[in-house]
């Protein structure tokens, strides 16, 4: 039989579960400020409904479900948010992860912070100039740098290079 206090605690533990993402922000990434810097409604605007989970509210995409994955051509990968350059395609690597991998960023293009959730501690990773999220770095990545950034694929758009003039 289920008694009173089984179901309260099932319900504290229920409601801490659903707000513990906006638990985990602590003033000074709250303090943060970026060159872009948007209102929630715009970022709706702007953005699709999975780009903004992942973009503003730190969501990320099932795994394998990127075009991004896929992705062999020479070029750029930019924030879906405010096109920021953010990877090389000469970076990327299949990880079998089922995300977009890459070993270095490009120069002045990402940030980070610390991610307590999940009872674990992480590298986040978010794009400099609109702080939008991107993924989180791993140190178990190829040579030359031996990390793995592992980007939701949705977060960034990728640029072909354009051919050089002959």
């Amino acid at each position: 039989m289920i008694d009173r206090r089984f179901l309260l605690t099932t319900a504290a533990g229920l409601g801490a579960l659903l707000t513990f993402k906006w638990l985990r922000v602590t003033p000074a990434e709250a303090a943060e400020k970026f060159e872009i810097e948007k209102t929630d409604a715009e970022w709706r605007k702007q953005l699709t409904p999975a780009q903004y989970d992942i973009l503003r509210q730190e969501g990320t995409e099932r795994p394998y479900s990127s075009p991004l994955n896929k992705e062999k051509r020479k070029g750029t990968f930019a924030c879906a948010g405010c096109d920021n350059a953010l990877f090389s395609s000469e970076t990327k690597f299949e990880s079998g992860t089922g995300w977009p991998s890459f070993y270095q960023p490009l120069p002045n293009a990402v940030g980070e912070r610390k991610d307590s959730t999940l009872g674990m501690t992480r590298t986040e990773i978010h794009c400099r100039r609109c702080g939008g999220h991107l993924g989180h770095v791993f140190d178990d990545g190829p040579k030359p740098t031996g990390l793995r950034y592992c980007m939701d694929g949705l977060a960034m758009i990728f640029k072909p290079a354009t051919p050089s003039a002959s």
